[in-house]
């Protein structure tokens, strides 16, 4: 079931990783409207079938990258973001209490919550990339300085995908060096 889907996140991992320059534990959020993929206005049909399949393909392909998730909810729990517990310690993030349903959270955060180890609930992190599925502003939750990441296959269903990834800001104008490695 939800062959099609999987295989449209997949590759759009794949596309994305090629291009973000991410290192083994760097941290990428990842905004999902089933209601998007199955061609319906954001919010109006969520699915929790289509969000596991969706979100358990995209999971592990980056998780044989070494590269941690975190999921953005819906406005209706104000955009928190579900991800390992290990992963927020690491980061520092304070965690918060909610769980996500498919109505309160999306159907995406919500096989999140039931697929990971030991899920928890933060309110904002700093992602160095990330992929936005059905135009669901995850920008909040990026690094300062956010690069689009153009895939090619900009589409999982009929959801439309943006992808980013960040850089460090350059600072001190015109005199300033900076180190050639980062420039884009």
């Amino acid at each position: 079931m939800f062959e099609k889907e999987k295989a449209d996140a997949i590759r759009v991992v794949e596309e994305f990783l090629e291009q973000a320059e991410l290192k083994k534990g760097d941290l990428v959020v990842i905004g999902c409207s089933t209601s998007e993929i199955a061609a319906h206005g954001i919010g109006s049909f969520s699915s929790a079938e289509l969000g596991e399949a969706v979100f358990l393909a995209m999971y592990d392909a980056f998780q044989k990258e070494g590269i941690e998730v975190a999921t953005q909810c819906c406005e209706h729990l104000n955009r928190a973001l579900i991800l390992e517990s290990t992963v927020a310690e690491r980061f520092g993030y304070e965690e918060v209490n909610v769980v996500p349903q498919p109505k309160a959270g999306g159907s995406f955060s919500t096989a999140a919550w039931k697929n990971m180890k030991n899920p928890v609930a933060v309110e904002q992190i700093r992602a160095k990339g990330g992929i936005d599925i059905g135009d669901t502003l995850i920008g909040m939750h990026l690094k300062a300085v956010a690069v689009p990441v153009r895939i090619e296959h900009p589409y999982i269903g009929s959801a439309h995908i943006v992808c980013a990834r960040t850089r460090a800001k350059y600072i001190g104008g015109e005199r300033a060096h900076y180190l050639e490695n980062t420039l884009s």
